[in-house]
């Protein structure tokens, strides 16, 4: 627990897991939402949101995970150099 106080590790790697399956079921809600509403577009419009929203999901968190990631190895080479 000191070591989230003192920013020691880092949290949020931890919580964008949690966001990204959050941002996976609002694709499917929202794609089958679309697919089945009189107002949402129709099928291929539903079919599209999930498919590219699910796609959209998975490289915008992977691309914040890949900065933390970054941010671990700097750490590291800091820690050798001491």
């Amino acid at each position: 627990m000191k070591n989230i106080f003192v920013f020691d590790s880092m949290l949020t790697p931890k919580i964008i897991t949690f966001v990204y399956w959050l941002m996976l079921l609002g694709c499917l809600v929202s794609g089958l939402g679309s697919m089945f509403t009189q107002y949402g577009g129709g099928f291929f419009a539903g079919l599209g949101i999930i498919i590219f929203g699910a796609i959209g999901s998975r490289i915008w968190c992977e691309l914040l995970i890949v900065l933390f990631k970054i941010h671990e190895n700097l750490q590291k080479i800091a820690n050798k150099s001491e």
